[in-house]
């Protein structure tokens, strides 16, 4: 196997007789998912650097890696001893790519990428970036990794399943004409559909080709007459098979979709610049409409069944959190646990539950100093026993048929410092003060982010991740475009839909504090300014109040507290044995 080195100097090969001064390796495939079938990680190739989200650049003499906050420990671990130095992204004096490649490759070089994997906005905008550093130029029709990859995954080719109407709650036909509505609004007679779940929930088909998140690779091109779906066929049983033709949905070999774009004989459609990606939108002969896909919003807002669903399925996740959280601090006391064996003992109690299919993303598990790495996942390299001290953090979360969820507990294990504790307070505030806010539907994440910061900004104190994400019905767990974010996010928030409620504050080389609900936004009240919306908790689990420093909690915030841990006692305490009632009795006991 080669080292980073060795696959960077093989790249060089390429790049030497390609006449190329630079290559870029983001962190998508040709569907720009966050999360990646294997065949596309070449990022991950060319740097080592695992995580979610960054992209790497190869120069002739030198090696960068942008990645954000929730990456930089973790990053600067993996790229010791190779090449690559580390970019931290929003941080001061850090470049940005083309600045970079303008500053080591000089005016008028040409640097490459692929693609295939670039969506068109990124590329445009890279190609503008890229003409101000003395005209450097951007050829986009590369894959180097099919030359030095040698042991390069194949594509998925994992069956695919029709998604149960009792728990999708609209058909896929129904869906479609949905679709089309939206496009004949959007003056569009038909869209290319490249992003995996969209495809998954618009017909009602689950996959396996994509960790933990269960999608299959495939495009979608609608019409005004014909629906397509371009994928390996031999993922398709004869019961897909039968339910699409049903469906009237017809099937094309995945390779081929640049011909079906080449031959679409409508006036003209709808490409979404942010998910099709840059060489298949060059393919595109008739005029293109560039808008957000009508299809995200869609997803997002929940219809009656998919609410029952995901109530469903945060009541067994509960259960099992439940009897995970009774088992752990006897078992940390007993000796003998660590990181990856309590990630495990979780696992198997969630297995348990009706309906569960899988877990949701890698579990976080971070003891101590470990969950101030925000996206850490212990391997046995880094594997930490647990003592009964200090803190825990644990995020995770399952797949289950009738829904997906997310939750993070911080979790006192034993004694803990003052220190330790004012922060879980303010971390906590800034939880509570999202769950109790009211709204106008169509506020955008962004104005209701600044409620789970203010009491830590105060301190001088604050996080670099976004505080909460949509969630899917049985799919992906991070669900876009909305969001509770810094950063100007202007999707707006509705009734219906799902958004993840997670500050927290990171003191590296100490411990890390983090907690998370998954909520519902549901209807509040109507007045003379319009609907005004609210936040139900999906989550049912009690959160720990050992590390709470009362004096610190508004009385309003002590009251939402109170009254949660009622609702988790109430729902949860039927579906218990007698030890695990008195223990979550006792978790869940007023303050």
């Amino acid at each position: 196997m080669m080292t980073v080195n060795q696959r960077i100097e093989a790249l060089r090969e390429v790049m030497k007789r390609e006449h190329l001064a630079a290559f870029i390796f983001p962190s998508t495939d040709p569907h720009q998912g966050e999360y990646v079938p294997d065949h596309w990680k070449g990022r991950e190739f060319i740097s080592g650097f695992n995580g979610s989200a960054g992209t790497a650049v190869v120069t002739m003499t030198s090696a960068a890696l942008w990645t954000d906050s929730r990456y930089f420990i973790a990053a600067e671990e993996q790229l010791r001893g190779t090449e690559f130095q580390l970019m931290k992204l929003k941080m001061p004096g850090t470049p940005t790519i083309p600045e970079w490649i303008g500053k080591e490759c000089g005016a008028g070089a040409e640097v490459g990428l692929d693609g295939m994997v670039n969506s068109a906005n990124e590329v445009k905008e890279l190609i503008a970036d890229l003409r101000q550093q003395g005209g450097i130029t951007l050829r986009t029709n590369l894959d180097p990794l099919a030359q030095i990859w040698t042991d390069r995954p194949v594509i998925p080719e994992h069956a695919v399943e029709i998604f149960p109407m009792q728990y999708a709650g609209e058909s896929c036909r129904e869906k479609i004409a949905r679709i089309r509505k939206a496009l004949r609004e959007k003056h569009a007679d038909g869209m290319l559909m490249s992003a995996l779940d969209d495809i998954a929930w618009t017909l009602n088909l689950r996959g396996t080709d994509v960790h933990c998140n269960p999608v299959f690779v495939a495009y979608l091109l609608i019409s005004s007459k014909d629906v397509t779906l371009y994928i390996n066929k031999v993922k398709l049983t004869p019961e897909v098979e039968t339910y699409l033709k049903a469906e009237g949905v017809g099937v094309a070999p995945y390779e081929v979709v640049a011909k079906g774009l080449k031959d679409y004989f409508e006036y003209n459609i709808l490409l979404d610049p942010d998910e099709v990606n840059y060489t298949l939108y060059k393919r595109v002969t008739r005029e293109i409409v560039e808008v957000e896909s009508p299809v995200k919003r869609m997803k997002t807002v929940k219809n009656t069944t998919e609410i029952e669903g995901f109530k469903s399925a945060m009541l067994k996740d509960g259960i099992a959190m439940v009897k995970f959280l009774s088992w752990l601090k006897p078992a940390v006391e007993a000796g003998g646990q660590t990181e990856i064996s309590i990630d495990k003992k979780l696992t198997s109690l969630r297995a348990e539950q009706p309906l569960y299919r899988d877990i949701s993303f890698d579990t976080i598990a971070g003891y101590q100093a470990h969950g101030a790495i925000v996206h850490y996942e212990a391997t046995p390299e880094t594997d930490i026993p647990l003592k009964p001290e200090g803190f825990l953090l644990l995020d995770s979360g399952a797949q289950y048929l009738d829904g997906t969820t997310d939750i993070t507990r911080t979790i006192a294990l034993g004694p803990l410092t003052e220190e330790q504790k004012r922060i879980y307070t303010l971390v906590l505030k800034g939880h509570v003060q999202i769950e109790l806010c009211k709204f106008p539907s169509g506020a955008s994440g962004t104005q209701i982010d600044i409620l789970a910061r203010e009491a830590m900004w105060r301190e001088g104190l604050n996080y670099l991740h976004g505080t909460g994400h949509g969630v899917g019905t049985y799919l992906n767990v991070h669900e876009g475009p909305h969001q509770f974010r810094m950063e100007w996010k202007p999707a707006p928030l509705v009734a219906g839909m799902t958004i993840t409620d997670e500050p927290g504050i990171y003191l590296e080389g100490k411990f890390g504090v983090r907690v998370e609900n998954t909520l519902l936004i549901t209807p509040y009240m109507e007045t003379q300014f319009g609907e005004f919306l609210q936040f139900e908790s999906l989550t049912l689990c009690p959160i720990d109040t050992t590390p709470i420093v009362k004096e610190m909690l508004l009385d309003e915030e002590i009251a939402w507290l109170n009254q949660y841990h009622q609702h988790v006692l109430a729902t949860l305490s039927p579906h218990l044995d007698d030890e695990e009632k008195e223990w979550l009795k006792d978790a869940c006991k007023e303050i």
